[in-house]
């Protein structure tokens, strides 16, 4: 290709509002153009080496076994009903009505279509396993899109289902995926971080994601140095300790009743270890959550044995209720797991008028002793005893309170934030933290998707049977973003052979005479050897052209000067020293350059 039928629209600054590198140098370089707020669209150089990106997924997924097939972006919002999504999903789907007044919903995800999908043609178990793919585009209304196609509304996933008979079937389904996974990211040149993580909305059991180490990153990862144990941090757990005093002994037990201490302006853990004279590990936390959608049966609990529920997809919660969260002073409630533990869409602090309502007291003086609403103790309260906590009342607060003696929770589980020093549950290792950027991620659904929604077919004894649903995704925006984010320098990008948009760009010093001639050969020999060739034929200063092609990002370079015929300049993008060749051999060591490059990646 020549750079005078090719679109090269470089930027001296990038926009006012890409501050990560992969978004300043997308955008500078021309790979992009920004449409509207969290709206992208890939210009031919960025399209280029988005197709390469989608290839080595495919590649590798059909080598596995799957199989890729194209559903509609647009879904009838029915089987977002079937599923019990249509509300848990509210504010991050893009709704809208056909004239005919049906709901319709532009894709944020797709486990209801592929279900789908797969229901009306599946009828016995001798189909089973089958794993289908598409790589297309989705649609999810982010609050804050931000970082260019890092966190864009608009943005390409591959999202792949398997459909299995039983667990083990899963099972393999899941590893097989997992190993195609390591060699695609292998293939882009990414050092990536398998990890723990919360299936979130996906519902689901068996989770793992593929992080990217990035300073930028929006997610926290818990590794330990000891072992392979890593984990986000809203899935991490780690060892359990017992509860101290602040002697730095285990606390005990008393026989001392709950004794009301007058705390005026004493509301947070700091106030009450100035106050008490007391370590924060002696304090008995009390939060209140306002919880949505939560799956969890209350029908035994007073506040809200006759609440109203609803009932979706097979999936009965309540749209909103409140919880009293109980935690160690020293410790945070994680509301990623809160909610995962509660079944629930998601979980925020409530309202200090919610507060006041569902406690009876004010933020820094709730407590668990006579509340109406469910009491969630967090497996820290487990060890503690004769606790200061607050008293429900404003202005109060009670010494010697024993778990189990003066409340009983409703219901006790890990919702603690782990970091950095707690010790990592399987070997006993130290925490260290990192951050990093989700590229893909497997889950097992297991029956999630397939009960809620009727799917079954015909086992050996031909009675009907529910398949098992494994979910696998790649954000391949992301990805790609990622790939720049790892390989840049102060000029541009450095792009892997395998996804950069072409493998050599030649740049004549001036396009004209025997510069021309040697040019132009050189191209078409290295289009003949199947090379993917750049000529840049523009009537521009050899500086400018420099400046273009580091900031693309090209991985060869070749320079025709008039003072170094008949060699030619070969510079690789990483490297800092260029060498001169034969023209007349130029070809061939190009060749094996590329060739090279290819090969220590793709195998």
């Amino acid at each position: 290709m020549k750079v005078s039928k090719f679109i090269i629209s470089t930027l001296r600054d990038a926009p006012n509002d890409a501050v990560i590198a992969s978004h300043k140098l997308m955008m500078r370089s021309g790979m992009l153009r920004k449409l509207g707020n969290g709206l992208y669209a890939y210009m031919p150089l960025g399209f280029r080496s988005l197709k390469k990106l989608q290839e080595i997924i495919r590649q590798e997924l059909d080598k596995t076994g799957w199989l890729e097939m194209k559903p509609t972006v647009i879904q009838p919002g029915d089987l977002w009903k079937e599923s019990g999504r249509w509300d848990k999903m509210h504010d991050e789907m893009l709704k809208a009505q056909n004239r005919g007044g049906q709901d319709m919903v532009v894709s944020p995800t797709a486990e209801e279509a592929f279900t789908a999908l797969m229901r009306d043609g599946l009828s016995s178990y001798k189909q089973l396993p089958f794993m289908v793919y598409q790589i297309n585009t989705k649609y999810r209304d982010e609050i804050r899109p931000r970082y260019g196609v890092m966190r864009g509304r608009e943005f390409i996933m591959m999202d792949a289902y398997s459909f299995d008979e039983n667990d083990e079937s899963l099972d393999e389904s899941y590893n097989a995926t997992a190993a195609a996974y390591r060699r695609i990211f292998k293939r882009l040149g990414l050092k990536t971080i398998s990890v723990k993580a919360d299936t979130g909305a996906m519902g689901g059991s068996g989770s793992e994601e593929f992080m990217v180490e990035s300073e930028v990153g929006d997610d926290t990862l818990l590794l330990c140095p000891n072992c392979d144990y890593a984990a986000n941090v809203e899935k991490a757990s780690c060892q359990k300790e017992t509860a101290l005093d602040s002697n730095g002994e285990p606390q005990k037990k008393t026989e001392l009743p709950t004794e009301k201490v007058a705390t005026p302006n004493v509301f947070s853990i700091e106030d009450m270890e100035r106050f008490f004279n007391q370590k924060s590990s002696t304090f008995l936390k009390a939060l209140i959550y306002k919880v949505y959608n939560c799956g969890i049966d209350l029908s035994e609990n007073e506040e809200y044995k006759n609440a109203k529920t609803v009932t979706e997809g097979g999936q009965t919660y309540y749209p909103e209720t409140f919880w009293c969260v109980l935690i160690r002073g020293d410790l945070d409630v994680n509301e990623t797991k809160l909610a995962s533990v509660l079944k629930a869409s998601g979980a925020e602090l409530a309202s200090d008028e919610d507060v006041l309502k569902y406690s009876g007291a004010p933020h820094g003086f709730v407590g668990p002793i006579g509340i109406k609403i469910p009491v969630l103790a967090d497996e820290s309260t487990l060890s503690m005893h004769d606790c200061i906590g607050g008293a429900g009342e404003k202005g109060f607060h009670l010494k010697h309170i024993e778990p189990g003696r003066d409340y009983t929770p409703f219901m006790t589980a890990d919702v603690r934030t782990c970091k950095a020093g707690d010790k990592c549950p399987e070997c006993g290792g130290t925490f260290y933290m990192k951050k990093g950027n989700e590229l893909g991620h497997i889950f097992k659904l297991g029956y999630k998707y397939t009960k809620a929604m009727n799917v079954s077919f015909l086992d050996q004894n031909a009675k009907p049977v529910t398949p098992t649903m494994g979910c696998y995704g790649i954000g391949v925006d992301r990805t790609l973003a990622s790939i720049i984010e790892a390989y840049h320098d102060e000029n541009g990008i450095i792009w892997p052979m395998t996804v950069a948009p072409f493998h050599v760009v030649i740049v004549p010093v001036k396009y004209d005479g025997t510069m021309k001639e040697v040019a132009d050969k050189l191209y078409n020999e290295l289009n003949d050897a199947g090379i993917e060739v750049l000529l840049d034929d523009r009537n521009e200063r050899p500086g400018v052209k420099f400046k273009d092609f580091d900031l693309i990002g090209i991985p060869v370079r070749v320079v025709v000067g008039e003072k170094n015929l008949p060699n030619v300049e070969i510079k690789l993008r990483k490297e800092s020293e260029a060498k001169l060749i034969p023209a007349e051999n130029a070809a061939s060591e190009i060749k094996k350059i590329v060739e090279a490059e290819l090969s220590a990646l793709n195998n």
